[in-house]
């Protein structure tokens, strides 16, 4: 009986074990397959609920904060270098005066001799009656040569050419230049007067030349283009920026000055330009320099006269000596209308030289005599061009030869 018993729960542990494991084996095929670690595409994500955030998925990032975000990390600024001081330019070598007369005497035989070669023509006729002297007279005209001036060169021709009878081309190219040159004047003193002089205290004190025009007619370049021509003669130059109404007036001037080496003394813009030259002549004294030059004013945006500022200007500069030269700066294109303006500014500082600029081709050379004759004071500069050393002494006889065609 105990080993029926037995048998039967044998039996019974038996069928239960392989019941386990038959349900078993249909759970393991009932679950779902492990998924691969890597799913090649994922199950979009279930719809949040109301107040619930959206779950995130792969192709979709969560957003983060700018704080959170992996940025490269920006280094941290280095400190300022000190600022390199600026190189000085290279100073220029000008070139020497003899070199530059021998490059204008050329460019003037270029371009100045049609005055010339025109009168040439008329003296040349055979007959030269009433209608030949006052095609002369209309050709020294619209030279600019001036009404007196031609007159008196026209009335001395026509006495000459009398007397000579024969007028061969070279007789009659000589009689003109002999009579050119009497009416420009060969003996008058050309030259720009830089010598030291003695302070009003005992000092001894530099050249003072103040350069003066309306703006316009080159009158900075020219104080820089001149401050060139004293370099090459071997001068130490202080050039005094007194144009303080005029835009950038001063840093051209400081530039010219740069290249040859000359100091600028300048100023607030709008500053006062008389103490502005009185201020220059002063470090001219301290420096010892042999010329101090001072650029001024050519209009003024204030109430005050420009003629009276500039008779302020000379006066004040007087204090520490005598000025040495006033130079007038003209526009040779202008013609007439620049002897009014040089009438203007020889009434309040005393023109003592003229420089001509733009003396080209578009330039009618007769304004030489006219300007002469209005002022009494000589032509002593002269430019043809815009190099930097396209300003030279005036030379009447290169003057004469060029326009006359027999120069070079």
């Amino acid at each position: 009986m105990e080993f029926v018993i037995l048998a039967v729960a044998i039996a019974v542990i038996a069928l239960a074990a392989i019941s386990g494991l038959v349900v078993s084996s249909r759970k393991k095929k009932q679950l779902p397959p492990t998924p691969p670690s890597s799913p090649s595409v994922t199950a979009p994500p279930a719809e949040p609920h109301v107040g619930e955030e959206a779950e995130p998925t792969t192709r979709e990032q969560p957003r983060r904060t700018i704080e959170e975000v992996d940025l490269p990390v920006a280094e941290a600024p280095a400190a300022p270098a000190e600022p390199e001081a600026p190189e000085a330019p290279a100073i220029e070598v000008p070139e020497p005066t003899a070199g530059r007369l021998v490059r204008l005497r050329a460019r003037l035989a270029r371009s100045q001799n049609s005055l010339g070669k025109g009168l040439l023509t008329l003296l040349s006729r055979e007959h030269l009656d009433e209608d030949t002297w006052e095609e002369i007279e209309d050709t020294l005209l619209t030279a600019d040569v001036g009404v007196a001036p031609t007159q008196e060169l026209v009335e001395r021709l026509r006495e000459r050419v009398k007397v000579l009878g024969t007028r061969s081309p070279e007789e009659l190219r000589g009689l003109l230049r002999e009579e050119l040159l009497n009416l420009i004047g060969t003996d008058a003193d050309r030259s720009v007067h830089t010598e030291s002089g003695v302070g009003v205290n005992g000092e001894e004190k530099p050249g003072v030349v103040m350069v003066v025009g309306v703006n316009g007619t080159g009158k900075t370049t020219t104080t820089g283009k001149l401050a060139r021509v004293l370099v090459a003669d071997g001068k130490s130059v202080v050039l005094g920026a007194a144009d303080t109404f005029r835009a950038a007036a001063a840093d051209q001037l400081q530039t010219w000055g740069e290249r040859v080496g000359a100091r600028t003394v300048r100023g607030p813009e709008g500053g006062d330009p008389a103490s502005i030259a009185f201020d220059a002549v002063k470090e001219g004294i301290a420096e010892s320099a042999d010329v101090v030059l001072i650029d001024t004013a050519g209009r003024l945006h204030t109430k005050t006269g420009l003629m009276d500022e500039l008779g302020k200007v000379k006066r004040v500069v007087e204090k520490h000596g005598t000025v040495d030269e006033v130079l007038l700066v003209l526009d040779a294109t202008t013609g007439q209308n620049g002897l009014v303006q040089a009438r203007v500014f020889a009434e309040v500082v005393d023109i003592t030289g003229i420089v001509l600029t733009k003396l080209d081709g578009t330039a009618k050379g007769g304004i030489v005599v006219a300007v002469q004759r209005d002022l009494g004071v000589p032509v002593k500069l002269v430019g043809l061009g815009e190099g930097a050393d396209d300003l030279a002494p005036f030379e009447p006889e290169a003057f004469v030869d060029a326009l006359i065609g027999n120069g070079g």
